[in-house]
C-alpha cells in the first residue's frame, strides 16, 4: 500500500515547523529565564535572612543569577526532552534538589566574604526559595510554550486496534504533552477511532523522507519483532523521537524506566541531542580537568616517564591511530608497556584487542602502569589537545573498528572517545566488545554533565580496584 500523501498534508497542515529541536529550544531558552530569576530570588532572600547589607544583598542576588542556571545545567536540568519532563516537569524535583545543593557551598563561602552574620541560616534560606520559584517559574515556562500551536509534534501511530485507540484517546486528552496523532501505519486492515491508516509498515522510510513525522509511538502492532527493531533504528537516523507501549503494561506500573501518558506506559527513546551549550560545557570540563591534572600529576609523569626509559629499550611514548569523533583519526599517546620490538597485534573471537595477564610482550614497569591505568596517563595532553575527552566511549582500534555494526558505531563517534567511560568503571578489559559498544551508546544516548562527574568520581575506585586490568 502506498503512502496516502494526501492524509498525511491534510493531517498535519496546522503543524509547520517539523523540528522537535526547536520546541525544546523555545523551551530550554524559557526555562534559563526562570532560572536566572529563581537565583535572583534566592540570592536575595538568602541576603535578608543572613544579615548582609543592602549593597551587598544586590551582589549576592546577581551571583546567585548567575550560578543557580550553572548548577541546574549541571544538575542535568537541561539534559533531557523527556514526555514526563516536557508535560508537567515532576521528574525535575530530585534534580532541583541536587542543583540547590551544588549552590549551597559557594553561596556559603560567598556569605562569608560578605561577613554575613547568619551565614547558614541565609544560606538554607536561599537555596530553599531558588528551588521553589525555580519549581514555580519552570512550571510557567512550560505552560506558556504548550501553548504554541508551531511547536507540537506530529505523531505516528505505528500499530491499530484497543491499544492504539486508547493511546490516541490520552494523547489528545493531554494537550500538555504537544503531541498531535496524524495517522497509523499496520500490516492489518484494521480501524482506529478517528484516525487515518496512512499504509503499511513498509511505508514508513517513504513517510518519514516526506519530513512529515516528527515522533513515532509503537502501539500493539503484529509485525515481527525484526521488523519493530527496524522501525526503531529508521527513526534514530532520521532524528524521528520513538515510544513504544511495551506489552504487557498493565504490569509495568513499578518501572523506573517508564513515561506515562494518562495512566498508560511508554518506553521512551529520546534522539540523541548536543546542543551547543552542552559541547561548551563538555569542553570547558575537558580544558580544566585535563590542565589541572597535567600540573598535579606532573612529577608522577616525571617518575614513570624514568622508570619506562630505564626498563627496557625504546621510546618511553607510544602512539596509534584511533577512530575518533567522527571518524576522524587522531594519533593518541601512551606510555609504552611493552617491549619495543612486540609481536603483532592479537585480536580476540569478539574481535576486541586480545590481553593476557600472563602476556610476555608487557614489560616489568609496563605492568605496574597498566594495573593502574598509568600507561593512559599521557591521553590528558589528547584531551588538552581536543582529540579526546576526560569521559567519553572507549578509544577502539581501527582493526575493531571494522567489527561493529555501522549503526552502534556511528552513535559512538558523535562524541570525543574518553580517557575514563562507563566500560571503565565496569571492568575494563574484562568485558566483551559487543557489551562496551552497548555501554558506549547508552553513554552518548544519555549524556549529561552530571553523568561525566559522577564517571569520573567512579574512575578513581575501579582503577585502584584494578578489576579487568591486563
Amino acid at each position: 500500500m502506498a503512502v496516502d500523501v494526501e492524509s498525511v498534508a491534510r493531517e498535519s497542515r496546522v503543524l509547520r515547523v517539523g523540528d522537535p529541536r526547536r520546541r525544546a529550544g523555545h523551551l530550554h531558552r524559557r526555562l534559563a529565564v526562570a532560572d536566572l530569576l529563581a537565583g535572583g530570588a534566592g540570592g536575595a532572600a538568602g541576603g535578608f535572612v543572613a544579615g548582609v547589607a543592602p549593597v551587598e544583598t544586590v551582589a549576592l542576588a546577581l551571583l546567585c543569577a548567575a550560578l543557580w542556571p550553572i548548577a541546574a545545567f549541571a544538575s542535568g536540568l537541561y539534559a533531557r526532552d523527556d514526555l514526563r519532563s516536557w508535560a508537567t516537569g515532576v521528574g525535575e524535583a530530585p534534580k532541583l534538589m541536587l542543583a540547590s545543593l551544588v549552590l549551597s557551598w559557594p553561596l556559603l563561602g560567598l556569605m562569608t566574604i560578605f561577613g554575613a552574620s547568619h551565614a547558614v541560616a541565609g544560606t538554607i534560606t536561599a537555596t530553599f526559595a531558588a528551588t521553589a520559584v525555580a519549581a514555580v517559574a519552570r512550571a510557567a515556562a512550560r505552560s506558556a510554550t504548550h501553548r504554541a500551536p508551531e511547536l507540537r509534534q506530529r505523531t505516528l501511530i505505528v500499530g491499530s486496534g484497543d491499544v492504539a485507540e486508547r493511546l490516541v484517546h490520552r494523547l489528545r486528552v493531554h494537550p500538555e504533552l504537544g503531541l498531535v496523532p496524524i495517522g497509523f501505519l499496520d500490516d492489518e486492515d484494521s480501524r482506529t477511532t478517528g484516525l487515518a491508516r496512512l499504509g503499511d509498515l513498509a511505508d514508513l522510510p517513504e513517510l518519514v523522507a516526506l519530513g512529515q513525522v516528527d515522533r513515532v509511538m509503537v502501539a500493539f502492532s503484529r509485525a515481527h519483532h525484526e521488523e519493530l527493531l527496524g522501525v526503531l533504528r529508521l527513526c534514530r537516523e532520521a532524528g524521528v523521537a520513538v515510544d513504544v507501549v511495551p506489552r504487557l503494561f498493565e504490569f509495568l506500573d513499578g518501572a523506573h524506566a517508564i513515561e506515562h501518558v494518562g495512566g498508560l506506559p511508554l518506553l521512551s527513546i529520546e534522539v540523541p541531542a548536543f546542543s551547543r551549550l552542552s559541547r561548551i560545557a563538555k569542553r570547558a570540563l575537558d580544558v580544566v580537568g585535563s590542565a589541572v591534572a597535567l600540573v598535579v600529576f606532573s612529577p608522577v609523569l616525571a617518575a614513570v616517564a624514568i622508570a619506562v626509559r630505564l626498563d627496557s629499550r625504546g621510546p618511553v611514548l607510544f602512539t596509534q591511530t584511533r577512530p575518533g569523533m567522527g571518524g576522524r583519526p587522531f594519533r593518541m599517546i601512551k606510555f609504552r608497556s611493552m617491549r619495543a620490538d612486540p609481536d603483532p597485534v592479537m585480536i580476540g573471537r569478539d574481535g576486541a584487542l586480545a590481553k593476557a595477564a600472563g602476556d610476555t610482550r608487557v614489560t616489568r614497569v609496563g605492568r605496574v602502569l597498566r594495573r593502574f591505568s598509568l600507561d593512559e596517563a599521557p591521553q590528558l595532553l589528547n584531551v588538552l589537545k581536543g582529540d579526546m575527552s576526560l569521559v567519553g566511549p572507549r578509544p577502539i582500534l581501527p582493526v575493531e573498528e571494522e567489527t561493529l555494526e555501522r549503526e552502534w558505531h556511528d552513535r559512538r563517534t558523535d562524541l570525543r572517545p574518553g580517557l575514563t567511560g562507563p566500560w571503565q568503571i565496569a571492568g575494563r578489559s574484562h568485558i566483551p566488545l559487543h557489551d562496551r559498544v552497548a555501554l558506549d551508546y547508552q553513554y552518548v544516548s544519555g549524556w549529561s554533565l552530571a553523568r561525566d562527574i559522577e564517571i569520573l568520581l567512579a574512575t578513581v575506585p575501579a582503577v585502584l580496584s584494578g578489576r579487568g586490568a591486563c
